[in-house]
């Protein structure tokens, strides 16, 4: 079984780099690799709660919770958390406030890091 660190950078909307990055990360915790996501910048808005996007449009809110539900764990960067005027309570339930030190340790465990 393979350990998969994503780190994402981008916003989710308006390029695909965040919606490919969550679902290839979903892909892998599908094959039952063991995946982890640390969430930079912008990319934390695919794990606020409330998203609204028109009919037929991804929804990368729904993305980060399937690949919790599949085994996903998902962090957010915390100062980029409160740059942003993110409360932990407007996070997607399984997503967890993260950290440079976490994002350290996940580096050290990982076989392979993807930066998206």
């Amino acid at each position: 079984m393979a350990r998969i660190l994503f780190a994402l950078h981008d916003p989710p909307y308006g390029t695909e780099r965040v919606y490919n990055g969550l679902r290839w990360a979903l892909q892998m915790a599908k094959a039952d690799e063991e995946v982890r996501v640390f969430l930079f910048g912008d990319a934390l808005a695919s794990a606020v709660t409330g998203q609204s996007v028109p009919n037929g449009y991804y929804n990368t809110g729904k993305q980060t919770t399937s690949l919790v539900r599949a085994g996903g764990v998902v962090g957010a960067c915390s100062s980029c958390m409160d740059a942003r005027g993110i409360t932990d309570d407007r996070l997607l339930e399984g997503v967890h406030r993260s950290s440079m030190a976490e994002l350290g340790e996940w580096t050290l465990w990982a076989d392979k890091v993807i930066n998206v």
